[in-house]
């Protein structure tokens, strides 16, 4: 089973095409030709599931500044300058002064190499993609502007090509849910947890999120109100959903109760109006209440409600770590998953290390159907109730970290690895044997002097190019740990 994604994955992407006015009267048939080559790549592009535009060519610099306007009112995500032959940088210096949207130059040439025998001039400029870029990248240097990213190969039959393509897709679509994200922060910092405070206004800043500040009041109203039939329903979708099998070695674990049962859905149920009031895309949280008050019981059995919640793409982070939440929702619309991750102990034997937490974790990355036990106690925290138990899919993985430096700026820490088979503690934590290169020991020596907090984000597969890609447009620092191939 899997959970249907709350709202669908989108972006919105420009494209507009370069040329040199120049050539159209010297070489008839080269202006249409050149349209050809940009519908084709609109058509690649539109196959990601993004929302694109096609913006029609540019050929000079009166173009240039008539196209930036348009480009402005489309309110992209990201665009692409198609680099379908050579073109003066005239063509794209107003765009790049006056845009405040990430450009890619895509230099895909139709052959994948000249017909030598055959060549001319013409065929020369047809497949001239490359031969602007040195100008265009030195040109957005000189003008105080980052140097766009290059996507260089052939126009079809190209699988490295095709592949960065897909990237820049995806980071559009982390863009398009990223910037105007509604971002809740309920409750307080787990005291003593001095990596997890965040200056809210910092996130809004190095992201475009906004940072909700929400009381646990908020959702308590609803928790009060007796939904009867939406808590069934609720109870009858948990155990389609998980197992509850019996405990195993820990003591502390039991079967799912029928009263855990209840007050999760009870929980889930008061969570979802609670967000749709708030009008929200993630939330991280943490309170303790106190002892024997429905607010104690309410705020402690969130994990179910906030597992489904995470699978579905809404990030749900414990111990008010928003900077963990805004990690998990990078990943979610990268469409990787996105668990709430920290270190378990290291498997020496293997050379591998539990990877999980307890808490929200995003199911629909789980090996197989996850586990609900009941907990007699939290460990480290106040309160008992249902809690979540899965492993990570075997294969790769991606972590990502965000961390803050001394200068108060955030900073990505990213490693890529394996999620391997192994046993996991049947504790109702989440955990998965992860194994890096070049060993664990030194793996984990080289995570933690690059200052990450200690919550990440986990996913499946491996991403971190694309993560650093998305660091660069933010314009935040990102160190990647483990060896790039």
């Amino acid at each position: 089973m899997k959970i249907p994604r709350r709202k669908p994955l989108t972006a919105k992407v420009g494209i507009f095409g370069v040329g040199h006015y120049i050539y159209w009267p010297q070489f008839p048939g080269l202006l249409d030709e050149m349209h050809r080559k940009l519908d084709h790549l609109v058509k690649k592009v539109e196959a990601h599931g993004v929302t694109v535009t096609n913006f029609g060519m540019v050929d000079d610099a009166i173009g240039a500044s008539k196209l930036l306007p348009k480009l402005k009112a489309a309110n992209l995500d990201l665009v692409f300058v198609d680099m379908v032959t050579y073109a003066t940088s005239s063509t794209v210096g107003a765009i790049l002064r006056g845009l405040d949207v990430p450009l890619v130059l895509v230099a895909l040439q139709p052959l994948k190499a000249m017909d030598y025998e055959r060549a001319s001039t013409y065929m020369q400029l047809c497949n001239d993609d490359f031969c602007s870029v040195p100008e265009f990248q030195g040109v957005a240097i000189r003008l105080g502007r980052k140097a766009p990213d290059v996507i260089l190969g052939t126009l079809d039959d190209d699988p490295v090509a095709d592949a960065e393509l897909a990237d820049w897709c995806g980071i559009a679509k982390a863009l398009h849910d990223l910037r105007p994200a509604r971002i809740g922060h309920m409750g307080h910092v787990l005291e003593a947890m001095l990596d997890m405070h965040t200056d809210p206004t910092a996130v809004t800043a190095a992201f475009g999120s906004h940072v909700v500040q929400c009381e646990p009041d908020d959702i308590l109203r609803h928790y009060r109100d007796e939904h009867a039939a939406e808590i069934e329903a609720k109870k009858r979708e948990i155990l389609a959903f998980f197992d509850t099998p019996d405990p195993k070695s820990d003591p502390i674990t039991t079967k799912l109760t029928d009263k855990d049962l209840h007050v999760a859905a009870k929980a889930a149920v008061a969570l979802e109006k609670f967000i749709a009031d708030k009008k929200l895309d993630g939330l991280a949280y943490y309170y303790e209440a106190e002892a024997g008050t429905p607010m104690r019981e309410l705020v402690t059995n969130l994990i179910v409600g906030n597992s489904l919640l995470t699978g579905a793409g809404f990030p749900m982070c414990g111990e008010f770590d928003i900077k963990t939440c805004i990690a998990m929702l990078i990943m979610d619309r990268l469409d990787i998953g996105g668990s709430f991750a920290e270190f378990h102990p290291v498997d020496f034997q293997r050379g591998s290390v539990l990877v999980g937490h307890d808490g929200p974790h995003h199911v629909n990355i789980a090996d197989k159907k996850p586990v609900l036990r009941s907990l007699l106690k939290y460990h480290g925290k106040p309160g008992a109730g249902a809690s979540v138990e899965f492993n990570i899919k075997e294969g790769p993985i991606t972590m990502l970290s965000i961390g803050v430096k001394a200068d108060g700026k955030f900073k990505f820490v990213v490693a890529e690895g394996e999620s391997v088979r192994g046993p996991i503690p049947p504790t109702g934590n989440t955990n998965t044997h992860g194994v890096f290169k070049p060993d664990v020991r030194t793996f984990l020596k080289r995570w933690v002097a690059e200052g990450p907090t200690h919550h990440f984000a986990l996913g499946i597969g491996h991403k971190a190019a694309t993560i650093a890609k998305l660091a660069h447009v933010l314009g935040v620092e990102c160190s990647r740990v483990t060896p790039r191939p």
